[in-house]
């Protein structure tokens, strides 16, 4: 069906809402491309889009979709089901309490019990309630960092993870398989599932292991002052229980702790971006604080600034961050004798090289796989299940995101505050702010900068745009950048590496993602994010000084749009 075919189809149903219809006859031709030019698409990552009607909008038709397609899923799949139940939780955002409670009345029109909170909880916390209430699965209502015109719909399986694409493309298959949006009809069952309120003391209990996690928990506090903000998602009310449990002296920013879905106290909810930092650092310099950290809306990610020896508060790449984190956590637990000697780290292609570099100076193995932390969320199960093999001591995604302790099998955004507030308090003991830490990580493990560019496209003829710069790219790849020439390629669509010409195979999930692997060191990986309309170029440069490895990555990126004639 066509663009205005569906646009048509939209504006004469008589299930939308006039109030929809209004909007879609204002819409422009650019607007209604965008909006209808193809279904929302679920993926590996479930669906994420602008809020709105439309067929390639997040909306009560596109969302019943998807549900109905979970709930027969998960019949086909799981047994007991109906009484094992499905865990929803939400973020802050426009219509995700709505979507909550369709869902919710969907599965249990199918016969499927229904967890709900009362309110909005992190990401982090869904996938620890799937583990600890024994569920067949869970859904997360949220658009993580994406701007506020934006939600979204994951789905996680009976670990707590989020679905990989062997066990997606089922979900997916069934999905297409259901009439359009607007038609999709079933028939409930004669007595319909419960929807259960969940108990408060699950929040306990989830409160209660992220602080176990702690290893230098009484390490004095005094004076030292962190600056928090939950950039008015979900993480405000649990992590500033931890904070007070464990002691620290937290000061939030005000303006930015409620769950607002507007996002009014920020320019961004997301870490990635600087202007995200813009209210907390003010805050900092107000109360002369040493370490500011931020979670992103739905509370998976972490990201901070710290107080340099000049007064200036400067912002920390996740990669830089995750990095410092595991060195320290390694140290500290070799020091206690809790660092397993067959232990594992995961990580992604597109994450920095030093942090396979910092674990295996610690005799910790890395194990990499594509982004999604689904995929490090589904080795732990594998390796549990399997009854040996490596422990699981750290993972992380250079996006800001990493995982502890695998009680949660998502990034958890209050496990990561609370270790990088105690990382902070152990050096700021030792008279050092983080800026020197990472100076002597330099020393140790070489000058590393990771950078990610993007370049956003737009409505059908962004998506064409998108798939012509990555074939381009794969199948007339360029052989050197100012003499510095290309020796490996690494092409996860066609799961195969390229070097020397030799071609052998990468064992991971095809994925639309080429890495590019040069003389001197430097990668660069290119993908289409999978969650907005751009595409990533993950830069990563080893310089012999600081000064150098910071201005790398941007020239670089200049030169290759420009031997990419983008």
């Amino acid at each position: 069906m066509g663009t205005l075919e569906s646009y048509n189809r939209w504006l004469n149903s008589s299930l939308v809402k006039e109030s929809d219809k209004e909007i879609l006859r204002k819409m422009s031709k650019e607007e209604i491309d965008d909006a209808f030019f193809k279904d929302v698409e679920f993926g590996t990552a479930g669906m994420r889009g602008i809020l709105g009607p439309g067929t390639n909008r997040l909306n009560e038709f596109t969302v019943g979709k998807a549900t109905v397609g979970f709930a027969k899923y998960l019949l086909e799949k799981y047994p007991n089901c109906q009484n094992d139940g499905v865990v929803i939780s939400h973020d802050n955002r426009h219509m995700s309490r709505e979507f909550t409670l369709q869902t919710a009345k969907i599965l249990s029109e199918f016969g499927i019990k229904a967890y709900i909170f009362d309110s909005l909880r992190p990401t982090p916390e869904l996938s620890f309630a799937v583990r600890e209430l024994k569920a067949s699965g869970g859904v997360m209502i949220t658009a993580s960092h994406n701007p506020k015109e934006h939600n979204g719909y994951k789905v996680y399986d009976e670990t707590g993870c989020q679905l990989v694409p062997e066990k997606i493309s089922r979900l997916v298959e069934i999905i297409a398989s259901l009439p359009n949006e607007l038609d999709v009809t079933y028939t409930p069952v004669n007595n319909p599932a419960p929807i259960v309120m969940i108990d408060k003391s699950l929040d306990d209990k989830y409160v209660s292991l992220c602080e176990s996690i702690a290893l230098n928990r009484d390490l004095p506090k005094q004076g030292f002052k962190i600056v928090f903000t939950p950039n008015h998602g979900t993480s405000y009310v649990n992590a500033m229980r931890v904070y007070k449990d464990l002691g620290y002296e937290v000061y939030p920013v005000l303006s930015q702790c409620d769950p607002d879905p507007d996002f009014s106290g920020t320019l961004s909810p997301n870490p990635e971006d600087q202007r995200s930092y813009i209210e907390p650092i003010k805050l900092a310099k107000e109360i002369n604080a040493q370490l500011v950290v931020m979670t992103d809306p739905d509370g998976d990610r972490c990201g901070l600034a710290y107080r340099n020896k000049d007064g200036e508060y400067k912002t920390l790449t996740g990669n830089q961050s995750a990095a410092m984190l595991m060195d320290y956590i390694f140290a500290t637990r070799k020091k206690m004798g809790l660092l397993s000697s067959n232990g594992v780290m995961y990580n992604t292609v597109v994450t920095s090289s030093l942090g396979e570099k910092v674990a295996s100076h610690y005799g910790v193995k890395t194990e990499q796989f594509l982004t999604g932390f689904k995929f490090i969320g589904n080795r732990i199960d594998y390796y549990e299940k399997l009854g040996h093999g490596p422990k699981f001591e750290f993972g992380y995604e250079e996006s800001y995101g990493c995982l502890i302790a695998p009680f949660a099998r998502d990034k958890d955004g209050i496990q990561a505050i609370l270790m990088y507030s105690e990382m902070a308090l152990y050096y700021y003991l030792q008279g050092k702010t983080l800026g020197d830490v990472w100076e002597e990580m330099g020393e140790r493990f070489g000058y590393h900068e990771d950078r990610c560019f993007s370049i956003a496209f737009s409505g059908s003829t962004g998506a064409s745009k998108m798939n012509e710069l990555m074939n381009g790219l794969r199948n007339n790849p360029f052989i050197s950048i100012d003499n510095n020439k290309v020796i490996k390629v690494d092409d996860f669509l066609l799961s195969v590496t390229k070097c020397n010409d030799k071609e052998t195979p990468i064992n991971l999930p095809k994925s639309n993602v080429i890495k590019l692997y040069f003389e001197d060191g430097t990668t660069i990986a290119v993908r289409p994010s999978g969650t907005e309309a751009k595409v990533k170029f993950y830069f990563g440069v080893v310089a012999s000084s600081l000064k150098e490895a910071e201005a790398m990555p941007e020239i670089l990126y200049e030169k290759l749009k420009k031997v990419l004639n983008i």
